[in-house]
């Protein structure tokens, strides 16, 4: 039940359509009505729409909503109440921007839409005036076809028609466009033929009508006649540069008065030349002015004579050359010259510029050259003959002239003089070149002082492999020119050297050079760029010259980039004279980018990225590191030998020294010396300990030297002259001690001497041993030298031992001593005694 009582206005609400759909519902009980179905671009639109409730069956006893749609978009109208039970809903549409639109008319019942009305609105602009209205007679069939413009599109359905009228009838429709095309064509029995007629186009629309300007006209005048026929061609006698033509009309045109035109041009020229003013009844015409030996194209047309007739189509082409002619004209030649290593010969390079077609009068076969003028009788001898435009040759040393000449089937032309001059004239005051296009080069250049006959112009492509264009140079006969174009083998975004050399009456200029391009870009390729050096903070680069084939202009600088890690990025400009540079203020062990950039004024190019990373340290710093590194590791290699070593470098460097004090003399005084009053030196002298008295023991020849612990021979004393004198160790400072005894280290007593003689036996030096025995019975040897110098430690002193330290019971042979037979010897005293026992 519940479902039933659901569906039950849905059918209701079904039922209602219905009956609002069927047939004559809609169109019965609603209308739609505008101001104008037809309104101008872009104008006001009205419109209305009732609705009678009594006539559409579903909505009596309620009011019906209207509502309006433009196409698919809802516009908004005022709705109110009509006459009767009439809804009306009125709408304006304040600019009407559609060419062509549906406006619908709704009514809403029960929340649901239905359309019950529809108006079609177009819009537009009234038609546009025809122009440029002409027409064509075909002789054919005698129809007259009328081509116009139609203008503007107007939006709106047009209706074009062609109209003519003539003096014996009213305008009628001549012809209407089809398919809306812009040309008809009038049939025969509505034209008036040899009578004057207008006729004009008239197109009209929803919103008016035009007309063209109206065209009168003789039907015939504007006929177009068949193309004449050329006949033939001859050439007139010879050393003549006219034609004679042929032709005939066609028969549809026979009886009309014509006028023709003739043009001709030699198959390889784009251009015509037109003759004009040909009367069409003559048959022939007669045409000058052309070239020998050269072969023409030649067409006719014809039209009647009238101010509006249509030219014909061109006759078919057909070709005629020519007689020849012998050439004319002076050729225009260069050459350079330079002797044989045997010095009898002339080397001669000649070249020239082919003939002017006007000058050649026909097919060149070729060129000679002789070595002197053609006379009657008199044939000078050649030295060339070639279909080229350049020849070398040797000539006879000194000769000065040659003859240059070009000749044909017809003939031979007269001889050019060429003078070899020589190379010793001014040269230009300047010169220089700018483009005059992509494939041309202005020249200008400034006058030398001196009068100048001509100027001969070269230019070559500049390229890696080294090539010659024989062709690449040019003449200029006016010596007062300042300026000149060249135009053979000039390509764009190449490179071309330059050189204008003056001509004198009797001597060539020194050639002036200069380079140029007819057009600039940026180069195809960058330098690459190689790394030449670096440290910690600076790099230097440098790169190779880009070919001259690929720079495609004058490479203005070069711009050098770089940037690390972190994005900073800086720049240098480079002057195109240097292929190298140096990046400075980096930072050290810091990854860099750098690329190049070629630049000219044509644009850039960007190289490859060169990737590099500065020194930790420069090579100076990584020296010294070294360097310190190794003197630390020999002064540690050092240290450790010491350590390791510890007694033999103590014995090296402190060597045991016996203690005098331990010494058997030491306990053993003479008598002589016991008595003898004790000395005690100055405070301000040095403390110094003596000895005193000293036995020196003589050995005999053959005997060995007594060893003290054994037997020993009987000990010698040796007095010397002179009163010896005793010294006494200070004990300390202002202390000091009786002879002959003295404190050693530990509190020892020490004997000491002073020995003093004026030699032994007879002799004034008379090398002895002194011998000490100290407390260890350890005897101690010291030699006796001649020496002028008292005896002292030597080895503190800086003598160099030669001789090593024996251990007990030998004998102490270093360091030597000299004991000089002097008033005194003395001992040093009981520090460096103990020094010396420390050996």
């Amino acid at each position: 039940m519940a479902r039933r009582g659901v569906g039950t206005p849905l059918l209701l609400l079904r039922l209602s359509l219905l009956l609002l759909l069927r047939l004559g519902g809609t169109l019965s009980c609603a209308s739609v009505e505008v101001g104008s179905p037809v309104v101008p671009l872009g104008s006001a639109v009205t419109a209305s729409c009732s609705v009678r409730s009594r006539l559409c069956r579903g909505l009596q006893g309620g009011r019906a909503r209207i509502s309006w749609m433009l196409d698919n978009e809802t516009v908004a109208g005022s709705q109110g109440r009509g006459a009767g039970d009439t809804e009306v809903s009125n709408l304006t549409l304040p600019q009407f921007n559609r060419t062509q639109a549906k406006l619908w008319c709704w009514v809403e019942w029960n929340g649901t839409k239905q359309r019950v009305g529809l108006a079609e609105i177009r819009a537009g602009y009234p038609p546009a005036k025809p122009s440029n209205l002409s027409c064509l007679l075909n002789l054919s069939d005698y129809g007259l076809t009328c081509r116009w413009q139609p203008g503007a599109d107007s939006h709106l359905p047009t209706s074009v028609v062609l109209k003519c009228s003539t003096s014996r009838a009213p305008a009628v429709t001549g012809c209407t466009p089809q398919g809306g095309r812009s040309h008809c064509t009038v049939p025969r029995r509505l034209l008036q033929l040899y009578g004057q007629m207008e006729i004009w186009v008239a197109a009209s629309n929803a919103l008016g009508t035009a007309e063209s300007e109206r065209l009168r006209l003789d039907p015939m005048d504007v006929a177009q006649l068949e193309p004449p026929a050329l006949r033939s061609i001859q050439s007139m006698p010879p050393q003549t540069d006219c034609v004679t033509l042929a032709w005939a009309v066609a028969p549809s045109s026979a009886h009309m008065e014509l006028w023709c035109e003739l043009r001709y041009r030699p198959p390889k020229d784009p251009n015509w030349v037109l003759v004009t003013g040909i009367v069409g009844q003559a048959g022939t015409a007669q045409c000058c002015g052309l070239l020998f030996g050269t072969p023409y194209l030649f067409q006719m047309r014809c039209r009647r004579h009238s101010a509006h007739g249509h030219w014909s189509e061109w006759s078919a082409a057909r070709n005629h050359t020519t007689h020849e002619k012998a050439p004319t004209g002076k050729l225009d030649a260069w050459w350079s010259t330079r002797p044989d290593p045997a010095g009898r010969r002339l080397e001669v390079q000649l070249r020239w510029k082919a003939p002017r077609q006007r000058e050649a009068n026909g097919r060149l076969l070729g060129y000679r050259v002789a070595l002197g003028p053609r006379r009657r009788g008199r044939e000078p001898p050649t030295v060339c003959n070639t279909s080229d435009t350049h020849c070398d040759f040797t000539a006879p040393a000194g000769t000065r002239r040659v003859y240059l000449s070009a000749y044909n089937a017809a003939g031979e032309s007269t001889a050019t003089e060429v003078l070899l001059l020589e190379r010793k004239g001014q040269p230009l005051a300047g010169l220089r070149a700018v483009p005059a296009g992509e494939r041309s080069l202005w020249v200008h250049w400034e006058a030398p002082r001196a009068p100048v006959a001509a100027y001969v112009l070269e230019w070559q492509r500049v390229a890696s492999e080294p090539g010659h264009c024989s062709a690449c140079w040019q003449m200029e006969r006016n010596g007062a020119a300042t300026s000149a174009l060249i135009q053979d083998g000039i390509e764009p975004f190449q490179r071309y050297n330059i050189s204008v050399c003056p001509l004198y009456k009797d001597a060539i200029g020194t050639p002036t050079h200069t380079a140029a391009y007819s057009r600039q870009k940026a180069p195809s390729h960058a330098p690459k760029l190689h790394l030449k050096s670096i440290s910690k903070a600076h790099a230097e680069l440098c790169w190779d010259p880009v070919a001259v084939e690929l720079q495609n202009g004058f490479i203005t600088n070069y711009t050098i980039f770089w940037a690390n890690s972190t994005a900073e990025v800086a720049s240098a400009v480079v002057n195109s004279s240097f292929n190298s540079f140096i990046i400075r203020d980096l930072k050290p062990s810091t990854l860099y980018k750098v690329h190049i950039m070629a630049s000219t004024v044509g644009g850039s190019t960007n190289g490859t990225s060169l990737t590099l990373v500065t020194m930790v340290l420069d090579d100076i710093e990584i020296q010294i590191l070294f360097l310190t590194l190794g003197l630390i590791f020999v002064l540690l290699t050092a240290l450790m030998i010491c350590f390791q070593k510890n007694g033999r470098v103590k014995q090296q460097f402190w060597p045991s020294v016996p203690d005098p004090a331990n010494s058997s003399l030491g306990k053993w005084v003479p008598a002589e010396l016991q008595q003898e009053p004790p000395q005690v030196p100055s405070a301000k002298e040095p403390a110094l300990a003596t000895i005193s008295t000293v036995t020196v023991l003589e050995r005999a020849a053959g005997k060995q030297a007594p060893i003290w612990g054994k037997d020993s021979p009987a000990e010698t004393t040796v007095a010397f002259p002179g009163v010896p004198q005793p010294y006494v160790q200070q004990d300390g400072p202002g202390r000091a001690m009786g002879p002959g005894t003295g404190s050693y280290g530990s509190g020892e007593t020490v004997q000491y001497a002073q020995v003093a003689g004026d030699g032994y036996k007879g002799q004034q030096h008379v090398p002895c041993r002194l011998y000490l025995r100290s407390s260890s019975t350890q005897p101690l040897l010291f030699d006796r030298s001649p020496s002028p110098k008292p005896y002292e430690n030597l080895w503190f002193h800086g003598a160099t031992p030669s001789h090593g330290c024996q251990g007990a019971g030998g004998f102490l042979e270093e360091p030597l001593i000299d004991f000089p037979l002097l008033q005194g010897l003395q001992i040093s005293g009981a520090e460096e005694l103990h020094d010396f026992q420390r050996c």
